[in-house]
């Protein structure tokens, strides 16, 4: 196994660039911030970027828990990468990753500064210290369920194949490569203050996606199991007597889903809408319109 480093001061953009200079070189593995990432998917590990401290954070992303150490060990094992990439603030920090991991030191140490200019550096420090904004170099899909109620983004690029770098894009595909996936997250250490959504901005959610809907249901009333992780959802609706209302219910319903998931990060189990009365028409529905 290559093991390879990728340096630089933090807040420079390395996890933001991690990704397309991976693909760039053809390294298969990145270990980044307590995670293991084999081929654009987590294999293993817990990010540093949901600790709730600094302390925690470091004590993470340098292995120092023997249970997620084990853990990632094992992984790098199983899957053998022919070339894993070590992120860090510095040469000493990816050395000692390396040895907790039971990896050689690095034969190739790359710098964010080899790949980027001044600009993209202090443009990366203005989001990280101005907008208290983390990348993590995979989907959000994978880590919605650990990152649950932050703030979060999914984004996608596409690797310029001449520079080597990412650059966004909302269509289309790199013939080569593909997309390459990041997510932003606010952690809980960010001095940004705390983030939390009230049980007020789902009933919203419910309510205005109920909208689009109002010649053929209003909603009656709506559930929630009260949690932002593993939330469910039941919404109990009035339709009126019409062969397309059960299909609009079903519209209905995964446009909820998709808003709650969307709009607030939350990780949704599931979303029940629940036909709690039939009117014979749509002067009947509005009369019973919940207020």
């Amino acid at each position: 196994m290559k093991v390879v480093s990728f340096t630089g001061k933090s807040g420079t953009g390395k996890s933001y660039q991690a990704t397309a200079l991976a693909q760039s070189r053809g390294f298969d593995a990145i270990i980044d911030d307590g995670l293991f990432i084999y081929k654009g998917r987590i294999a293993a590990g817990t990010s540093a970027k949901k600790c709730a401290s600094k302390a925690a954070a470091m004590r993470t992303a340098l292995f120092n828990y023997d249970d997620h150490r084990e853990e990632v060990k094992n992984a790098i094992e199983r899957y053998d990468p022919e070339t894993l990439m070590i992120i860090g603030t510095s040469d000493k920090m990816t050395n000692i990753i390396a040895s907790q991991l039971g990896l050689p030191e690095p034969e190739e140490r790359i710098y964010i500064e080899d790949i980027t200019t001044p600009e993209d550096r202090e443009l990366a420090q203005h989001h990280r210290n101005d907008e208290g904004q983390h990348v993590i170099p995979a989907p959000v899909g994978q880590l919605r369920r650990d990152f649950a109620g932050y703030f979060m983004n999914p984004l996608k690029f596409f690797r310029d194949r001449a520079l080597g770098n990412a650059v966004s894009g909302k269509s289309g595909r790199d013939e080569d490569d593909g997309p390459t996936d990041r997510t932003v997250v606010r952690p809980q250490f960010s001095y940004f203050g705390t983030f939390s959504i009230s049980e007020q901005v789902i009933r919203d959610i419910i309510r205005i996606s109920a909208d689009r809907y109002s010649d053929t249901l209003v909603v009656a009333d709506r559930m929630s199991n009260g949690r932002q992780n593993n939330m469910s959802v039941t919404i109990d609706v009035r339709t009126i007597k019409d062969p397309s209302a059960v299909g609009k219910c079903e519209e209905f319903q995964k446009d909820v889903y998709d808003a709650i998931t969307e709009m607030t990060a939350f990780t949704v189990d599931s979303v029940n809408v629940r036909i709690s009365d039939i009117v014979r028409d749509r002067e009947a529905l509005r009369s019973k319109k919940l207020h």
